[in-house]
Formats: structure tokens, C-alpha cells, sequence
């Protein structure tokens, strides 16, 4: 394929995975668990989610391949089949993810103009699809103006709510809980917040079409980590001030309700927003899934037919229709609710495998490296090993158990 991408589009694709639809509904949900803390809520997602952000940077530079997490694992772990696993389950996350988004756009949608599910389903999904096929370069342009367009609405609700804040924050009694029960509230909270974060990894799977991969990938997971996680502590102490909590904790379109009471308009205006940011997820989700199964064929891990790319696009044409259609499929048929939760559960899962990879491949990384100094007798530096990926594991391990744990006794 074509290597037509940029660090500029490439940090802004990233962007546009990490903030989706998430943040402009995710807030409301984080403050009924943590209170006037869910902006710290926020911070502990992202010091988590940063940890396994660091480990794709040194496995993408390491192996710059399509299907990433499938060559990943594979690679650590020695076993074939663990990575086609792992491959199937990064498509199916994009999948459930696309059809559970488009599913909120018709919801949103019907606030404005009243056209029958179905029809508005597949007319979109079609628009999406024809657009994935269209280019890459072309694709990620759309996409960057559509991240733009959400990162705009984020500051427009920092702006014009900003004046909501304290003058000089009173953080005993706005940020201190009166009880150590909260601080539960806050990881519970994180746990959600964890999931606003989701969507670097899907910059790993478009690396055969990036300049300069082993520089221009880390460097970009790491500036699309860095934005989105200063505007979602942004706008999460923005909400938490503007809102009561109660008020904020019920709502389905908290931004919106933030900003109705400084203008009707900038409701208006961000419920539009709000559409946008959901078809950039829906796009760049199809994008995603494609390229793993084009990877996957590539590597002999899917059928090969898979691997085909358009002379003229320079996309995977077959991949993407097939993407499409399933989504489609998803979003008119299944229960999503059921699969968006365990899509979740699943995203964490292959976080830790990834994590552990990591850690293996530079533990074999050293060994070799031991052995042949070893063997040459010009010394015994070695590779450094770096301490984050057994860390990230373990912090996706909590938060499996954080998971199961509600799921139990809540």
C-alpha cells in the first residue's frame, strides 16, 4: 500500500479515534460514580491507558506491520494461533464499535429530521464504506476535518463554560471527599473514563501506509495521547462545576446541557457536533478493521483473498466492503448493549496480552543480545529493558478486576 501519511494527519487520525463520541456522553457517567472528582477519575484512565500507550510505541517501531496486535502477540508469545485470536478480536471490537455507534447517530439524528432507522443505517454505512475505499490519504484527510470539527466543539464548551469555575478553586471542599468511600467512586469512574482513551492502538494497524514508521508512529500515539488527555480533564472539571451532579450524572448529552444555559444556540450547535464526532468514529473504525484482516492475509493468518489491494485506491477494497457489510448486519440485527460491554472486557484483555508481549520480546531481546557479547567476548551491555509493560499489564488486570468485581456484587 501507498505510504502517503504524515505525522500532522497521523496524530490527528489518532485524535479523532480517541475522542469519537465518547467524551460528548462519557462525563455525565464518570461524575455519577466520582463526583466532583471525575476529573481525577479522568487523569487515573489516562496514567493507565499512557503505560500501554508506551508499549505499542516500541512494538510498532519494533514490528511496523498491518494487524498489529496479531503480529505482537504472536511474536511474544511464540504461538500462531494466539495472534490470529487476537486478530479477530481486534476486527470484532472495531465492528461492535461501528455498529453500536451508528446506532447513536440515528439517535441523534432523529432530534432534527425524523427518516426511518434502516434507511438512514444503510445509507450512511454505504457513504462510510465508499469513503474507505476511496483512499487512504483521502480517508484521513475526511477524518482530520472531522477531528477539527470535535476538537472545536471541546473548546467551545471549555470557552463558553469556562465561567463556570471558581475563581480560586476551594479544592477542600470541591475536590477533597468528605468520606474515603468516594475514592472508590474515583477508580470506578477511571474504569469508565478508561474507555474515552481507547483508540491509539488503532493507529498501529494503518503503520504500511506511514512515512518513516519507526519515527513518525510513536511519535504521533504519543501527541494524539497528549491532546486528548488534556481536553477531557478540561472539560471534565468544566462539567462538574457547570451542572449539579445529579443533573449531569442523568443526562445523555451532558455538553449539550452545559451550554444551553450560556446560549440555546451553543446546544444547538453541538448536538450537530455531536454528529460529526460520531461518523469520524464510525470511519475510522471501518478503516481499522480493514487493515487488520488485510494484515491478517497478509501474514498468512486470514484467507488470502483478504489481502487484495485496488490498483487504483491502493486500499483493500474486499476487506472494507466486507467490514461494512458486518457492521451493517451488527447494527440492524444484534443486541448491542450485551456486545458493546463485552467488547470492552475483550479491548482490555488484549491491552494485557499486548503488555506481556512486550515484556517477553525484550526479555528474548536481551538474552540474544547477552549471548552474542557473550560469544564475540567484546563485552556484556545489553538492550535496557524497560519496566512499563508488566506494569501496563497489571493495570489492565485491575481494571478487568474492577470490572468484574461490579459485575458481581453491584
Amino acid at each position: 500500500m501507498a505510504r502517503k501519511i504524515g505525522l500532522p494527519l497521523l496524530t490527528l487520525y489518532g485524535l479523532g479515534t480517541m475522542l469519537g463520541a465518547g467524551i460528548y456522553v462519557l462525563v455525565g457517567k464518570v461524575a455519577a460514580f466520582a463526583g466532583m472528582l471525575a476529573p481525577l477519575s479522568f487523569i487515573v484512565a489516562a496514567i493507565i491507558a499512557y503505560v500501554t500507550a508506551l508499549s505499542y510505541c516500541e512494538l510498532v517501531s519494533r514490528f511496523p506491520q498491518s494487524a498489529g496486535e496479531a503480529c505482537y502477540v504472536e511474536q511474544g508469545f511464540h504461538r500462531r494461533y494466539y495472534g490470529i485470536i487476537v486478530g479477530y478480536l481486534v476486527v470484532f471490537t472495531g465492528i461492535v464499535s461501528s455498529a453500536t455507534l451508528i446506532n447513536g447517530f440515528v439517535g441523534y439524528l432523529s432530534h432534527f429530521i425524523e427518516i426511518p432507522r434502516h434507511i438512514s443505517i444503510s445509507v450512511m454505512l454505504l457513504l462510510l464504506g465508499l469513503i474507505a475505499i476511496w483512499g487512504i490519504a483521502e480517508s484521513l484527510w475526511l477524518a482530520a476535518v472531522l477531528t477539527v470539527i470535535e476538537v472545536f466543539g471541546l473548546l467551545l464548551v471549555i470557552t463558553i463554560a469556562g465561567s463556570a469555575l471558581p475563581s480560586s478553586l476551594d479544592l477542600q471542599q470541591a475536590f477533597i471527599p468528605e468520606s474515603t468511600l468516594l475514592l472508590g467512586g474515583v477508580f470506578s469512574g477511571a474504569f469508565l473514563a478508561f474507555y474515552a482513551f481507547i483508540g491509539f492502538e488503532d493507529m498501529v494497524n494503518i503503520v504500511e501506509e506511514v512515512k518513516s514508521p519507526s519515527k513518525t508512529m510513536p511519535r504521533g500515539i504519543i501527541l494524539a495521547f497528549i491532546s486528548a488527555s488534556l481536553l477531557y480533564v478540561m472539560v471534565a472539571l468544566v462539567a462538574v462545576f457547570s451542572l449539579p451532579l445529579n443533573q449531569l450524572s442523568a443526562s445523555d448529552a451532558p455538553l449539550k446541557d452545559i451550554l444551553i444555559p450560556h446560549h440555546p444556540m451553543a446546544g444547538t450547535l453541538i448536538s450537530v457536533i455531536s454528529l460529526f464526532a460520531i461518523l469520524n468514529g464510525i470511519l475510522v473504525q471501518i478503516i481499522m478493521a480493514a487493515r487488520v484482516l488485510y494484515g491478517m492475509a497478509h501474514q498468512e493468518r486470514a484467507p488470502a483473498f483478504l489481502a487484495k489491494v485496488n490498483s487504483k485506491t491502493k486500499t483493500p477494497i474486499i476487506a472494507t466492503i466486507i467490514i461494512t457489510a458486518i457492521v451493517c448486519f451488527f447494527a440492524l440485527w444484534l443486541p448491542l448493549v450485551t456486545l458493546a460491554k463485552t467488547t470492552s472486557f475483550i479491548i482490555l484483555i488484549i491491552f494485557a496480552l499486548v503488555n506481556l508481549s512486550l515484556w517477553r520480546v525484550q526479555r528474548q531481546t536481551a538474552e540474544e543480545e547477552l549471548n552474542s557479547k557473550a560469544k564475540d567476548k567484546i563485552g556484556d551491555k545489553v538492550e535496557k529493558r524497560n519496566g512499563w509493560p508488566i506494569t501496563g499489564a497489571l493495570l489492565c488486570l485491575f481494571l478487568l478486576g474492577v470490572q468484574i468485581f461490579n459485575y458481581l456484587f453491584n
